[in-house]
Formats: C-alpha cells, structure tokens, sequence
C-alpha cells in the first residue's frame, strides 16, 4: 500500500471548482469582515450605554413608557444615538444573514430571491426607522388639544 502525495497548501494547484473567477475579484468580502469587528464593538457600547440609560439610571422597565420615549427623543443627541444603533445594528444583521445565505444556499436562483428579501426588508425597516425618530413628535395635538408634558415647549 503506497502512501497518497499530499500537496503543499501553497503549491498554486487549485481545484477548477474553487478558482475565482474576474467578477470575484475584490475586498468586498474583506471589507464585510471588518466591517463586523468594528460594527460589533461600537455597538456594544451603543447598546449598554442604552440598557443603562433605559433601565437602570431610570425606573427600570416600568419607567419606559411614551414619555420616558419623547423626554428622551427631545434631545438631538438620543435621536443620533438611537439612530446610529438602528443602522448599524440592521447592517450587521444583514451582512450576517447574508453570510449565512450565501454558506447555505446551494442553487443560485435561491440565494438571489433570498438576498432580494433580505435587503429588501433592511431598506424598510432602516427607513421606516429613521422617518420614526426624525418625525417623532413628543408633544402632539390631538382633536385641537395640545398634550403638554414637562418636556414640551409652552404653546
């Protein structure tokens, strides 16, 4: 029984199938990576600074209520805050799920419709998102009867 040649793992022989083709070409995949280890790390100080904010420099979750929201959202700094956590926290997932999509897909018709809703859904959600915080009104007028809280400018 003779023993098989085994390659060198740097010899240049690469099996036809795991060529890369011109279109491949590139550092999106790269850039992706990073873009995980940087997003990940801000986001965790995105998300306690959050959870500390939220629950326990207030009332904890009895005290997040419409007005814990609009008190908070009055100042331009939490609308950035939350603002950056959405997009970055929807990029991330995305990138993730993409990754995922594209390791399990097999067929190619697949992995596209299933690409096509995943960012389609992102796009929603991200502009849903940031049209909630800009448009988010604290101190609204409802049937002609101004609701004023601590927060509100006097009418």
């Amino acid at each position: 029984m003779t023993n098989p040649v085994i390659e060198s793992p740097r010899s240049g022989r690469v099996a036809p199938e795991y060529t890369r083709t011109g279109a491949s070409k590139g550092n999106f995949e790269m850039v992706a990576w990073l873009f995980m280890r940087v997003s990940g790390i801000i986001l965790v100080v995105l998300i306690f600074v959050h959870l500390w904010t939220s629950l326990i420099d207030g009332d904890g979750i009895k005290g997040v209520d419409f007005g814990f929201v609009a008190g908070k959202w009055a100042s331009p700094i939490w609308q950035i805050w939350d603002l950056v956590m959405l997009w970055l926290a929807m990029l991330h997932g995305t990138n993730g799920v993409r990754t995922i999509i594209n390791d399990y897909a097999e067929k190619d018709s697949t992995r596209f419709w299933l690409k096509s809703v995943l960012y389609a859904s992102t796009v929603v959600i991200i502009v849903l998102g940031t049209l909630v915080i800009f448009t988010f009104d604290p101190c609204p007028v409802i049937d002609g009867v101004a609701h004023v809280a601590p927060y509100c400018p006097a009418p």
